[in-house]
């Protein structure tokens, strides 16, 4: 049986590859935690998660994307207060 994919699969989908492409250039020192454009990233694709989330709700999946979510605003904040808007140092 083959299930079609809605808009907001694909909007999911490009969420977790958001994420997941911010950690791995983390990985490879090419992004830095405290330059804005991490938490930033993260923040960006855990709402896109979140937006396919309304259409097919996973508990398991909204706990952690809350914490994602919550995380990744407190480090872009934090980025911003100081002074890292212009990207890391």
């Amino acid at each position: 049986m083959t299930q079609a994919f809605a808009y907001y699969d694909y909007v999911g989908l490009v969420g977790a590859a958001i994420v997941a492409l911010a950690y791995f250039l983390n990985q490879k020192r090419l992004l830095r935690s405290d330059d804005w454009r991490f938490p930033g990233a993260n923040l960006l694709g855990s709402c896109l998660i979140w937006y396919a989330l309304i259409f097919n709700f996973n508990l398991a999946s909204a706990v952690i994307e809350t914490f994602w979510t919550s995380i990744s605003f407190y480090g872009l904040v934090k980025c911003l207060r100081m002074g890292r808007a212009g990207g890391g140092a």
